[in-house]
């Protein structure tokens, strides 16, 4: 297994990007060999992180979102970085079922999604405008389960 690895990629703030940004994120992971939940858990939060950045943080559309992943040891830590309008309130944003856009039917539970399948998140605002949420999860490989 490799002990310490990294990947990065920008793309347009684009729902169809949402996609790409699960198959990015799956495929750096295999070198962790994950479980089939594993995996489904890290793509379903980064699914989260990068809808949140196209539906809140380029409202007008546009923009560029960051993805960053690093592998050290049996841990992958995953930054999502957008430079757009930003969280007003962090902590109010984090709560269950809050939203800033109720009239299109949002559920207000992105972070929460990410919360309940990661180990954990730090959501924080960039200097320069916008938010980087920072996702943690430590891969417990098939091969190490099917030994136990």
């Amino acid at each position: 297994m490799v002990k310490s690895n990294f990947m990065e990629v920008n793309f347009k703030a684009l729902s169809i990007n949402e996609g790409f940004a699960r198959i990015c994120v799956a495929g750096f992971c295999v070198q962790l060999n994950p479980s089939i939940d594993e995996l489904n858990d890290i793509k379903t939060a980064v699914s989260e992180a990068v809808t949140n950045c196209v539906v809140h943080a380029y409202p007008k559309q546009g923009g560029i979102i960051n993805m960053r992943c690093e592998i050290e040891g049996d841990s992958i830590k995953i930054v999502i970085k957008d430079f757009g309008v930003g969280i007003k309130d962090i902590e109010k944003a984090r709560e269950p079922f809050f939203t800033t856009k109720p009239s299109e039917e949002r559920s207000g539970m992105g972070f929460a999604v990410m919360e309940s399948f990661m180990d954990s998140v730090e959501v924080s605002k960039n200097e320069e405008g916008g938010t980087t949420v920072t996702m943690y999860k430590q891969v417990i490989s098939a091969l190490q389960v099917g030994n136990a």
